[in-house]
């Protein structure tokens, strides 16, 4: 994502890549205005008041709506945008549908200027640039799991289960081989020799996947991690462990699951966290909180009451140079999130 103007009132951004279209998904909601390159058939060339010639052309033209609702299929370019005509041509006061797709120039604004928390999203995106794509493979003798690791969120890909054989076959019946050496094509068409892989699981099996994996002709970057559990559950080890961080570094989702696992660990612990609306609200207002981690979707509730106590925690955590982290729901840890009332501060401090 790129920032080509910024105003009092909103910002104009290019979008280079569909993991934008998350943040883009985020700030687009009702009271919010978005301008883009779109398409409309001149309403005058139909026989009837207000209608259209099917056959008339469509015509590209700047078109401003304020935003009704917003619809977003993540780990897709699926990003819909409906609303009522405020800016165009033609047909003010009409509905119209925005499709917003990677290389779109999109100009989101607000009566009353952005809000902090649209702001500092927009500014977490923009510094984290295109972050690289991974693929994780979970690899177990009679089951594989593959995953793509994307900004916001991990996308299953496929799942692999090998039928007459198994844990108790002998290796020496080639069934194994021949199960792996299958996996292994599909995970060379799926992944292209750009993408680092990181290839996971308990037990040698792995260790056997990669080497078919070279077998095959895949160049991809490989990097194998040892869990001490298989499934999926294996693919969050990784990420919360840090054994994928010669691949990730300091990836988006890699610091969100970390943070969730911190609090996690630290509620089981009684350590220094808060979660829950009130309790966070109280330890900010003390200036206690070093990390708050919140659902992004949290920050911009439609009822009104919560949004403003959450602006109210959100400024005091940025006076008392805390960090926020805004989370997406698009991946276990997020899930978990959700589970604790979705947001966990992490203290410097514990607050009675």
């Amino acid at each position: 994502m790129r920032q080509l103007k910024a105003s009092d009132e909103g910002i104009r951004l290019r979008i280079d890549d569909a993991d934008d279209l998350w943040t883009i998904a985020q700030i687009c909601r009702a009271g919010s205005n978005l301008g883009m390159l779109s398409h409309r058939r001149d309403s005058t060339t139909g026989t009837q008041e207000g209608g259209r010639a099917k056959s008339a052309e469509r015509k590209p033209m700047w078109i401003e709506i304020e935003v009704l609702e917003c619809n977003f299929q993540p780990f897709t370019d699926n990003l819909r945008i409906q609303g009522i005509i405020t800016e165009a041509k033609i047909d003010l006061g009409s509905h119209h549908t925005h499709l917003v797709s990677p290389g779109d120039e999109v100009e989101v604004s607000f009566e009353g200027g952005l809000p902090d928390v649209d702001r500092e999203l927009v500014k977490s995106a923009l510094a984290a640039g295109i972050q690289p794509k991974a693929g994780l493979v979970v690899v177990e003798s009679d089951e594989v799991l593959i995953f793509e690791v994307a900004a916001r969120g991990i996308r299953d890909v496929s799942s692999f289960s090998m039928r007459g054989g198994g844990k108790r076959a002998d290796d020496s019946t080639g069934v194994r081989r021949g199960f792996f050496e299958r996996v292994a094509r599909e995970t060379k068409m799926v992944f292209t020799g750009q993408m680092p892989l990181v290839i996971c699981g308990p037990g040698m099996a792995r260790e056997q996947f990669e080497g078919m994996l070279r077998a095959v002709g895949a160049e991809n970057q490989i990097l194998n991690a040892a869990t001490s559990i298989g499934g999926r559950a294996a693919a969050n080890e990784v990420l919360a462990g840090g054994a994928a961080d010669a691949v990730l570094g300091e990836h988006d989702l890699v610091r969100q699951v970390r943070a969730i696992e911190d609090g996690l660990t630290r509620i089981s612990t009684n350590g220094a966290v808060s979660y829950g609306l009130n309790a966070i609200e109280d330890a900010s207002e003390q200036g206690a909180v070093e990390t708050l981690i919140v659902n992004a979707s949290l920050l911009r509730s439609d009822d009104r009451v919560i949004r403003a106590r959450w602006d109210g925690i959100t400024s005091a955590v940025a006076t008392n140079r805390g960090e926020i982290i805004q989370a997406s729901e698009d991946h276990d840890a997020g899930q978990q999130l959700l589970g604790m009332g979705g947001a966990i501060a992490l203290l410097r401090w514990k607050v009675d």
